[in-house]
């Protein structure tokens, strides 16, 4: 066991403080690794604050991970020391389900993906996220950051880019197809930039157009305000893939009413109450409602290749450790265009 510098959160409702947790010893098939950068999901802030159900404290968040290999374990063949690597949403699953055998790690049924933090890994303790100095990976769950995206951009497209990624690859996004990203957050702007680069027709659909300048030059071809009535009958029957980025409730039949014969949405946040859908805004133009988590190993190292041959990376903000808390209060303020990364350098030690 090895101790390292950690942020974590004491209670749900305590800041986040400096501490130390302990990491295992590098086992036959382990990578250990240095962290240089953690991403801020807003994902950290609904588990660390208990929003989305019983959580063991302290509590280190971060699943946005990117440092570099200092150790593998003797039966390790696929990294080396001095590798660039990062970790995602997850460090472990059953490798024996359906979902796994077929690269679908997220969708692991037996009885789910090990959260790379507020899980519980093989040995019976909790995982413990990136908002730390270094951390023990099986190989199977590291990534490979190819050298030309930079370490502190890379961390945010381990969750961000790659809950964006799949969705588009999924749904066959590319030329002569029309993708409507709803909200441009830290989720929306990777939507825009990566659907930009698969050769879509983008629009963001945002409740005000105050980001409409940074939504065009992050790539989309056009703009449009929710809260102005006529935007749904301007683009009614329009798009062929909608991707909702936000959390709030929307009115989900006046967008499924913007989409093409056979079109889909795309649910990818997670709002607080039920959705409501009448079965006309499907039934009529034979439309989809589904929904979309992560992605694969596989398919999350196909998203950061991409990533890196076509120059797309997430828009940042680099903060140091001490900075947590307040950078919570400003992604909750919605302060952020459009990702907090935590240079941990400090917890290295």
């Amino acid at each position: 066991m090895t101790t390292v510098s950690a942020y974590a959160a004491p209670s749900a409702t305590a800041p986040l403080t400096e501490t130390t947790i302990t990491r295992r010893d590098v086992g036959p098939h382990d990578v250990s690794f240095e962290i240089h950068f953690a991403g801020i999901c807003h994902s950290d802030i609904h588990t660390v604050r208990g929003e989305w159900g019983d959580i063991q404290y302290p509590l280190v968040p971060g699943h946005e991970i990117a440092g570099i290999v200092t150790e593998v374990g003797s039966e390790v063949s696929k990294f080396k020391v001095g590798d660039r690597v990062g970790v995602g949403c997850f460090v472990d699953s059953c490798r024996e389900c359906a979902q796994c055998r077929a690269g679908e790690e997220q969708y692991c049924t037996n009885p789910g993906m090990v959260g790379t933090y507020g899980g519980v890994g093989r040995d019976g303790e909790p995982t413990q996220g990136g908002y730390s100095g270094a951390i023990v990976v099986d190989e199977n769950y590291v990534l490979n950051i190819p050298d030309s995206l930079p370490l502190d951009a890379a961390a945010p497209l381990l969750c961000a880019g790659i809950t964006l990624y799949s969705p588009l690859r999924h749904w066959n996004a590319g030329p002569d197809t029309s993708v409507a990203v709803v909200g441009l957050g830290g989720l929306g702007h990777m939507g825009v930039k990566l659907a930009h680069a698969m050769g879509a027709k983008v629009t963001v659909l945002s409740q005000s157009l105050k980001k409409m300048e940074d939504g065009l030059r992050l790539g989309a071809d056009e703009y449009y305000a929710t809260s102005d009535p006529a935007t749904f009958e301007t683009l009614a029957d329009s798009f062929d893939l909608i991707l909702n980025t936000v959390s709030a409730n929307l009115d989900l039949n006046a967008y499924l009413g913007l989409l093409k014969t056979d079109g889909t949405l795309v649910e990818l946040g997670m709002p607080e109450h039920p959705m409501s859908v009448i079965a006309p805004a499907l039934v009529r133009g034979r439309r989809r409602l589904a929904g979309s988590m992560i992605g694969g190993i596989a398919e999350t190292q196909e998203m950061l290749d991409f990533c890196a041959e076509h120059d797309v990376r997430p828009e940042i903000e680099v903060i140091t450790p001490d900075y947590i808390n307040e950078a919570y209060q400003r992604v909750l303020s919605s302060d952020v265009r459009y990702r907090f990364v935590i240079n941990t350098e400090s917890l290295r030690g």
